[in-house]
């Protein structure tokens, strides 16, 4: 009886001491995790919680704890590039707004200081200043265009629109200008309507601003142009030209805000920057996608995926 009893105590006291051990591993595990996580959130680390431990609700903790981590740092790592992005943006459209409105007050300074004017030489300053305010204002819109759509106050409902209509349209509408600088066009729009889910103003937008884009650009190649394709799922619209091209280098950036290429100053090749922007906006807004292609002085292509109704 009394080496039964014996073992019994043996046995009770090897639970405790197990149970013991058991928890202060635990506390030393929940411990270290305390600390390493401060320490993670103060300096901002990339690091995660690494602990060995048996027990299977402290693992989940982990994973669930490092699971808030890389979302964290995810969420950490877009602020800083939107904050990096919102500098150069306010760098940028300050430099093109101080460059047309440094011509527009020098034009009204000779207008107010000369008084023997000619007729013509003040009809020609006024047309300067009215371009420059028009250039002026053309961007302000742009910018305010796209506060708007990241604000999401934007209203495009989604419908069934005709695909085949819209971009005729519009490459239309850029048939003066593009015979005039003596670019040929090539347009590849199917016999048969295809219909897309999407809203006519935005594709409006969509087309204006890679069909512009297209002429600043490919006007090097001598050729622009426009194809309508489709599957069973989608419809793909391309705009391509001939011209200088992107480098590969700049092709996930360039639908970056005022992201502009190394001649983006030169008014000539380069807009604001917020064009391409607002593009993907427009087109994500719509629940498509858009891809850029480019070989220099070979093809360069945008293409617009649509859903087909």
């Amino acid at each position: 009886m009394v080496l039964f009893l014996s073992i019994i105590i043996f046995l009770l006291i090897s639970v405790i001491f197990s149970q013991y051990q058991e928890k202060k591993a635990r506390n030393s595990t929940i411990h270290y995790t305390h600390k390493k996580l401060q320490s993670i959130l103060a300096e901002h680390t990339s690091e995660k919680i690494l602990a060995v431990t048996s027990n299977q609700e402290l693992q989940q903790l982990f994973n669930a704890i490092n699971g808030l981590l890389d979302h964290n740092q995810k969420i950490i790592a877009t602020h800083r590039k939107l904050e990096s992005s919102t500098k150069k943006m306010l760098a940028n459209i300050s430099h093109d707004l101080k460059t047309p409105l440094t011509v527009v007050l020098g034009y009204i300074e000779m207008l107010q200081l000369d008084t023997v004017i000619s007729d013509e030489e003040r009809q020609r300053l006024l047309s300067g200043v009215h371009s420059k305010t028009l250039e002026v204002l053309k961007l302000i819109h742009l910018f305010f265009d796209l506060a708007k759509i990241d604000a999401g106050d934007t209203d495009y409902p989604i419908t069934k629109i005709n695909v085949n209509e819209i971009c005729r349209k519009n490459i239309l509408s850029f048939y003066d200008i593009v015979t005039s600088m003596g670019i040929g066009i090539q347009i590849e729009i199917p016999e048969t309507t295809v219909f897309a889910l999407g809203n006519e103003e935005a594709l409006d937008r969509i087309m204006n601003n890679l069909l512009s884009n297209a002429i600043a650009y490919g006007s090097e190649g001598n050729v622009i142009g426009l194809a309508i394709r489709n599957d069973d799922v989608n419809i793909y619209i391309d705009v391509w030209d001939l011209g200088k091209g992107i480098d590969e280098f700049h092709i996930d950036r360039v639908f970056e805000r005022m992201y502009t290429l190394e001649d983006s100053r030169n008014k000539s090749f380069q807009g604001s920057g917020l064009g391409l922007t607002i593009t993907k906006r427009l087109v994500e807004l719509l629940g498509g996608s858009i891809h850029l292609s480019s070989i220099p002085y070979e093809k360069t292509i945008f293409t617009v995926s649509l859903r087909k109704a």
